[in-house]
């Protein structure tokens, strides 16, 4: 082939960094947002924060002074909105440039007083106090072996078996293992572990050192106190002989074996029960995640109201100084570039804010049943239905619906939860899989817990009710709500 030059013209889709950085805030949560905002204030100094949430903290001034007090800057409106200009300093504060004066020594002495003196009589102390960390396992246990006489060879020996405990408490590694890694020269016996092991299962919490659930549980039902011995007896040989049995609510082989009736095997049921199978999962140092919610639904005279959540919406406005200086020329390049940016970024997140109000009221207009009925009432929704209605591609949708919450009567709810399949009825309608998925938790709920219901019964009893479900179907939704099979949810 002969090489030639030729000239085309075409059309494609650029991205500009305007609309890269508007998709990129529109798929982030809440915490992650505020965590790439105080890294673009960090980056930008023409760029500043209304809501500081450290404005009322006590601050130290370059000088080495106390100020207690809110400070106030005086820049331009949040550039490209309506909002309101920010309340004028107070008496005192906010001078040229949104400094505010320096406190005087004696002020500063005056301010350092009051921190440090007692709000309460009764306190020594009334300054804020840290949080103490929590307590792991292991600390827990050394603080008990502290105030155990044991020899310095006890001591070590009964160390070594507390750091190869799991963080639920129990030995995993086989004495034996244990011991075969020691040095010959210390002339260690298996039975000065296996007394080291008996010596650490005396401790608290109850439960600690077994090898096993079965060792765990017994462990526990030998110090219960206030049982009868009868009781104690046979709660022991179920949980060390029939365990398994227990577990799969094999009551018939379990009064077989045991020789015994209903009213016993319920009573060494009760003990079991009262166990912990995991005694060291109150040491585990999870942390629990707090969600805010992005929207709230109230009820109103005309329905249902949807409002955006105003502690989550950060006010963000371009320093005044900075500004000046750039209509007066004294400010060329990288500070033009950077103004730039900011209006970009508070331009974005207004329409951020506005994208999520704007599915999050279309969501509620197509699921009033639920806001009023609760979540039987879930009507079928897909993303394509919000994306035709307002006039955005679903992409977009499944964006905003990711990771945001709204806080409505019966509940915090992330957008996804209401969207769901559809299942046929014999009306030739359709039922929400949420709303058969509520179903199957009130039948389950209302059970006979001596007769539970089959998933053939649950997919019958909703046949009854027009909604066409296989039995496969009501075993998947049951797993996903994790309710246990019709085996582990039976009773005596």
């Amino acid at each position: 082939m002969k090489q030639s030059l030729q000239l085309r013209t075409s059309q494609h889709l650029a991205l500009t960094p305007q609309l890269q950085q508007s998709i990129r805030l529109l798929q982030l949560s809440t915490l992650e947002l505020h965590q790439e905002l105080e890294q673009l204030l960090t980056d930008n100094p023409l760029l500043e924060r209304l809501d500081d949430p450290l404005d009322n903290s006590v601050r130290l001034l370059g000088d080495g002074a106390i100020s207690t007090g809110t400070t106030s800057t005086d820049a331009t409106p949040e550039l490209g909105g309506n909002q309101e200009a920010p309340a004028p300093a107070a008496e005192g504060e906010g001078g040229e440039g949104g400094e505010s004066e320096a406190p005087s020594n004696n002020e500063s002495d005056g301010d350092w007083g009051e921190l440090g003196r007692s709000k309460n009589p009764d306190d020594d102390d009334s300054r804020p106090q840290l949080e103490a960390g929590a307590t792991t396992l292991r600390e827990h246990l050394m603080e008990q072996m502290r105030v155990t006489p044991l020899s310095a060879r006890d001591r070590v020996l009964v160390e070594l078996i507390v750091d190869a405990l799991d963080d639920n408490g129990y030995l995993e590694e086989p004495l034996e293992e244990i011991h075969a890694r020691m040095p010959e020269e210390l002339e260690i016996e298996i039975e000065e572990l296996r007394t080291a092991l008996a010596l650490l299962q005396s401790f608290d919490p109850v439960g600690v050192g077994a090898r096993n659930a079965a060792e765990c549980l017994a462990l526990q039902i030998r110090r219960m106190p206030g049982v009868p011995m009868v009781t104690r007896r046979m709660a022991l040989a179920i949980v060390e002989k029939h365990l398994a049995w227990f577990a799969q609510r094999e009551f018939n082989k379990l009064k077989k074996a045991l020789d015994c009736d209903d009213e016993d095997l319920r009573e060494a049921q009760t003990v079991i029960r009262q166990c912990n199978p995991h005694p060291g999962s109150a040491f585990a140092s999870d942390v629990s995640d707090y969600v805010v919610p992005d929207v709230i639904v109230r009820r109103s005279k005309n329905g249902w109201s949807v409002s955006l959540n105003n502690d989550v919406m950060p006010r963000l406005r371009v320093n005044s100084l900075y500004a000046s200086l750039l209509k007066q020329g004294k400010g060329e390049g990288q500070m033009s570039s950077q103004l730039q940016e900011a209006k970009w970024l508070i331009k974005n997140m207004r329409q951020r804010f506005d994208t999520i109000l704007r599915v999050a009221q279309a969501i509620v207009e197509r699921q009033r049943n639920f806001f009023s009925h609760g979540a039987v009432a879930m009507r079928p929704l897909v993303l394509r239905e919000i994306a035709d209605t307002l006039g955005l591609h679903e992409s977009t949708i499944s964006r905003v619906t990711t990771q945001k919450y709204m806080l409505t009567p019966h509940g915090m709810f992330e957008l996804k939860y209401f969207f769901g399949s559809h299942v046929a009825t014999e009306a030739g309608g359709e039922a929400s899989s949420t709303a058969i998925r509520a179903l199957i938790v009130q039948l389950t709920g209302a059970e006979d817990p001596k007769n539970p219901l089959s998933d053939s019964k649950i997919a019958d009893m909703l046949g009854e009710q027009g909604m066409v479900i296989a039995r496969r179907t009501v075993a998947k939704y049951r797993e996903a709500l994790k309710i246990p099979p019709v085996s582990l949810r039976k009773c005596l």
